[in-house]
């Protein structure tokens, strides 16, 4: 599965335990902390981690690329083909780790961008299964927000809580869309002293 460290990604982790997980690299502000949490997470629950890095800041565009946004952009981080980018690169690995399923921890108000939609996955998995390596896209938890998908996984608070959600920085900025989602989710989760 793709793991970016993110709540999302860490509790699907938990839930599914995957044999191996591809964090990315792509030249994001926030990949120092990405890799940190989720290489915990990975330590944590046996996975084994591939961490691949391929610097894509040139191409970037929003907050997650330290840019200002397009006047396409839905939201302020989005980063063109985000989700196709990584799910190439991490494809272009798993094959050599035999991978038929890759899993990314998209939920159902990710749509927003039209690369975390339902459609979305069924469109690249069917791009993906169709070439050399026959590798099935999968979101299984597409249908849930992410306080459903938190208590769906069963994820205990002290691996929850490493997760990286922030947008623009290796630590928690508290400010970004990244930071924002995280915090409401804990707070509707209970932990409101977090």
């Amino acid at each position: 599965m793709l793991i970016s460290g993110g709540m999302d990604s860490v509790a699907l982790a938990f839930w599914k335990r995957p044999q191996f997980a591809y964090t990315v690299d792509y030249g994001q502000l926030a990949a120092e902390g990405e890799i940190r949490a989720a290489t915990a997470v990975c330590q944590a629950l046996s996975i084994r981690h591939r961490i691949i890095k391929v610097n894509c800041r040139s191409i970037g565009l929003g907050d997650m690329a330290g840019t200002s946004p397009s006047s396409q952009s839905p939201v302020s981080e989005w980063w063109p083909f985000r989700n196709q980018l990584i799910i190439t690169l991490s494809g272009a690995d798993a094959v050599a780790d035999g991978i038929s399923e890759l899993m990314i921890g998209s939920i159902r108000t990710d749509v927003a961008h039209c690369d975390g939609r339902a459609e979305f996955f069924k469109r690249i998995s069917s791009a993906m299964e169709y070439q050399e390596g026959n590798i099935c896209v999968t979101a299984p938890a597409i249908h849930l927000d992410g306080v459903e998908l938190v208590k769906a996984s069963a994820i205990p608070f002290e691996i929850l809580a490493w997760s990286h959600s922030c947008h623009v920085s290796n630590y928690a900025c508290g400010m970004c869309r990244g930071c924002t989602k995280h915090a409401e989710t804990m707070r509707r989760l209970g932990y409101d002293d977090y």
